[in-house]
């Protein structure tokens, strides 16, 4: 067996990326936990949580845009574009599966 092996459990497979991320005005860097990425129209999205929040019903959504190699994430001015992804990540996120039917 070689060295560069790396023994991986399933939980650690199962884990959500985590992504620190700097806010611009005040330079605080915080812990957010991916739970959900969308493509809506030619845009990419990002549902994201904060990696210390325990109930995981409030959530942020970025838009991820690249600058060379690098990923950026960006706030949504457009209300009409958050409204769109909102719409989309509270649908995957939170609609209720009907079992009955």
């Amino acid at each position: 067996m070689s060295d560069n092996n790396k023994n991986v459990n399933e939980e650690e497979l199962m884990e959500s990326p985590v992504l620190t991320l700097t806010d611009e005005e005040t330079g605080e860097e915080r812990d957010f936990e991916l739970i959900a990425e969308a493509t809506i129209g030619e845009k990419l999205y990002y549902a994201l949580i904060p990696a210390d929040d325990d109930d995981g019903e409030e959530y942020v959504i970025l838009r991820v845009t690249e600058d060379g190699d690098e990923l950026l994430l960006e706030s949504i001015d457009d209300d009409d574009e958050f409204e769109a992804a909102e719409d989309y990540f509270n649908d995957l996120l939170f609609s209720e599966v009907d079992y009955d039917n």
